[in-house]
This record gives C-alpha cells, structure tokens and sequence, in this order.
C-alpha cells in the first residue's frame, strides 16, 4: 500500500471523530429536562453537567484513592447518548424503559470509531453500567452530587421546588467523601464564595 493510498483508508476514521465532536457539541443545545418539572424555565444544558461532574469525580476519585482519569473519562461520557435522545426526567423513566435505548445509542455512536478508541470507551461504559468498579462508583457519585450542587445552587436562587432533589437523591451517594461533600453542600450559602473573591469597596 502506498503512502497515499495509507492516508485515504484512514480518512474515514478521522471523519468518524469529527462528526462525533459534533455529535457531543449537541449536549451544549439539550437541557437537563428533570429541572424544567422544579419550575426552573431555562435549565443547564447536559453539557454544562457532565464538564462539572468530571471536575467533582477527578477531585472525589483523589480522596478516595481511585484512579481519577477513568473517573473523569466515565463522567465526561456517562450522558452521550442524549445527543440522540436528548434527557429524560424520571417521571418519563417511569414509563419509558429508557436504559435500553441508551446503551443502543451509545453502540451506534462509537461504532464507526477508531477501534482502540472504540473499545476504551466500550469498556467505560460497560464499567460505569455495572458498578462494580471503584472508579464507576465515583463517577456515578459525582453526577448524583452535581445534581445536588445545582439543586442548592438553584434553591439559594429562589427556586424553592429544587429542593425535592434533597430528600432522595442523597441516599443513593456510595463514598464516604461524596456523603462528607453533601454534608458541606447543604449547609454552604452558593451565594459566599465569589463574594469571598471579590473583596468591595466600602
């Protein structure tokens, strides 16, 4: 095979990975559907969750001595598939068995990647759905304790129905740091910390 000819058959690989760029740039556009039924008009994108549960898992992952980047790469594409299918609330799950349809997208969607790509994050989710591992048990923590963040982030706010989200969604938190992390977010005032930044002037 000649050197020319070597480029073309890896073109379409490489095209596969721009057009699955593209595909999580969508995540940017869908919104995180389970707010709208907290009265919250216009909520944060799916996007904006999984950069801040990766950021939460990385930090998680350190205290409990777990290897952060798998837990950062599990959280980074835990919510991939809703590009596709966009977010489901869980009144929806609750007539809609919407785990099937996730894992059929997300084959779909890395199919046509490179194959060691393909098969890292094929083993990433397989992990992540069964928790069974430290690092999966992490990153499933971070996503349910970036709700939690965001839920008291909107309630400080004025969104008093975001605080359904702290009666249920806490129990489901496995790791000593992610419960001790809950803790602190519960009593913390979302509104000190950039003020604490900012010193005015009187």
């Amino acid at each position: 095979m000649t050197k020319k000819n070597s480029k073309k058959a890896k073109q379409p690989s490489l095209e596969a990975a721009v057009d699955f760029f593209a595909e999580a740039g969508l995540l940017k556009h869908v919104k995180r559907s389970g707010w709208w039924v907290a009265g919250i008009k216009d909520p944060e994108s799916v996007a904006e969750h999984c950069f801040r549960t990766a950021v939460i898992g990385f930090y998680i992952a350190h205290l409990e001595g777990v290897d952060p980047y798998k837990t950062v790469v599990m959280a980074l594409f835990n919510d991939i598939h809703e590009s596709r299918i966009n977010d489901l609330h869980k009144m929806g799950h609750y007539y809609i068995d919407f785990k099937d349809a996730e894992k059929k997208v997300f084959k779909d969607q890395v199919t046509q990647l490179d194959g060691n790509i393909r098969s890292v994050l094929e083993k990433m989710r397989h992990d992540y759905d069964q928790q069974q591992t430290k690092e999966s048990i992490v990153a499933r923590d971070a996503d349910i304790l970036e709700c939690l963040l965001q839920a008291k982030e909107y309630y400080d706010r004025g969104h008093t129905g975001a605080k359904i989200f702290f009666k249920r969604a806490p129990d489901y938190l496995k790791t000593k740091s992610a419960q001790r992390m809950w803790a602190t977010i519960e009593k913390w005032d979302s509104h000190l910390w950039w003020q604490n930044v900012v010193k005015f002037e009187r």
